[in-house]
């Protein structure tokens, strides 16, 4: 084992856990990794939607009622 590896105690749901176990098997991959992988597909979504929020941040912000009028103005509503 990897000494860089830290170990944590996760808890899943019993339905969950079975899944997880049964794809383990399918990809002859461990449990985790694949909840590795999970986590890191997370995170990379979570960096994508911080980085979009920086690129708007000086765009004008515009309330819901205005999008709703909006919208209806244009018959799409």
């Amino acid at each position: 084992m990897n000494t860089a590896v830290k170990r944590a105690t996760v808890y899943f749901d019993p339905a969950m856990h079975q899944a997880l176990r049964h794809k383990s098997f399918e990809t002859s991959r461990s449990l985790s990794d694949l909840v590795n992988e999970a986590v890191r597909q997370s995170l990379a979504e979570d960096a994508d939607d911080l980085a979009a929020f920086a690129e708007r941040v000086h765009e004008p912000l515009v309330s819901y009622e205005t999008i709703l009028k909006e919208l209806k103005a244009d018959g799409r509503l």
